[in-house]
């Protein structure tokens, strides 16, 4: 079977709120949305931002919490851009969980949750290339 994630599917409690992190925060456009689901097209998969009950129903599940225990990542090309990523992210209504800092392996990373408690790591590596389409790739 082919190594790769299509999509992503958050549950979240209000598609407007959860728009205006993503929109504003990222500055991410969708490229599909109606009054239950929203999906951003990435570089190589979708992730798309659920109302929560409307995902229980789809997958014939009860109960679904969050936060869970994953985060997901965003990379970007500097450590400056880290800080103004999580500034704009905050702005948007996520909520700062860990300061910007120099983990022991190298790089730089801060941790934000999305408006309903999604974790993002915002992290500079500078190990890991980065190209055009926004690719990341493991070493140099």
């Amino acid at each position: 079977m082919q190594q790769q994630i299509s999509v992503i599917t958050l549950g979240i409690a209000d598609l407007a709120r959860s728009r205006r992190f993503y929109g504003d925060g990222f500055g991410w456009s969708p490229v599909f949305e109606n009054e239950e689901i929203i999906f951003y097209q990435m570089n190589g998969l979708m992730l798309g931002t659920f109302l929560q009950a409307s995902l229980e129903a789809d997958m014939n599940r009860r109960g679904l919490v969050r936060p869970g225990s994953f985060a997901l990542a965003h990379n970007v090309e500097s450590a400056g851009a880290v800080d103004a990523a999580i500034d704009r992210l905050v702005a948007a209504g996520g909520a700062l969980l860990r300061n910007p800092d120099a983990p022991p392996p190298g790089g730089y990373r801060g941790y934000v949750a999305d408006p309903d408690d999604h974790a993002w790591e915002i992290a500079w590596n500078p190990a890991w290339s980065i190209d055009g389409e926004g690719r990341v790739a493991f070493g140099l």
